[in-house]
């Protein structure tokens, strides 16, 4: 069963998200916050396995609330997906780097809704090669450079595992390995790199300067 927390201001969308996945057999809401403080006190109560948080609030806002989320090690498996009216936009970019697994838009499909949840409890990234393009285009301006904390601790097969995450590759076919040894470069790479899911360590090889945008 997927445990899923809702925060969100408006009660409307709350009501519309658990109609639309406490009919799943899978999926269960198990709490519901009007702000981002609430929804952080929430997650640490009931432990859920994904957090769909808006991210403009009251009190505290989304980015905050992931961060806090991202920074307690009793909530390491919360997976936080933040919801959004507009879009990749820089509160998004934000959250992203403050730990969130991804983002929907509030007006998406019911079924992608459902789909996404599932994605997310799973550990992967909601990051679509279009959107991981435009993230970079538009916030990952500047390359950190290779003095980005654990970069210089990643052998070779890690490092070529954080490119093919970040182009969207089919790891093991590309690494000629086994899905579990890609899975094991993976989890090393983000032991390393300090993220906490697929789509941190994403963004951290763009600002690292590890990965660089192909052309279209």
């Amino acid at each position: 069963m997927i445990r899923v927390l809702l925060v969100d201001d408006q009660p409307l969308i709350r009501g519309g998200f658990r109609a639309l996945l406490d009919i799943e057999d899978d999926i269960e809401v198990v709490a519901e916050a009007a702000d981002g403080a609430e929804g952080v006190d929430l997650a640490r109560r009931h432990l859920p396995d994904i957090a769909l948080i808006d991210v403009q609030m009251p009190v505290v806002d989304g980015i905050e609330a992931t961060r806090r989320i991202a920074a307690d090690p009793a909530l390491a498996r919360v997976h936080v997906v933040v919801l959004t009216n507009y879009g990749l936009d820089e509160y998004v970019f934000n959250a992203l780097r403050a730990g969130a697994a991804g983002f929907l838009v509030k007006d998406i499909e019911p079924e992608d809704l459902v789909h996404a949840v599932r994605v997310a409890a799973r550990g992967d990234a909601l990051l679509a090669p279009s959107i991981t393009r435009k993230l970079i285009d538009r916030y990952v301006a500047q390359p950190l450079g290779t003095g980005s904390p654990g970069l210089g601790e990643l052998t070779n097969r890690e490092r070529e595992a954080v490119v093919l995450v970040a182009h969207n590759d089919e790891i093991a076919a590309r690494m000629v390995i086994s899905p579990l040894t890609a899975k094991t470069h993976i989890n090393r790479a983000m032991t390393k790199l300090h993220a906490r899911d697929r789509a941190q360590l994403v963004v951290l090889a763009y600002e690292s300067g590890l990965v660089t945008p192909r052309n279209p």
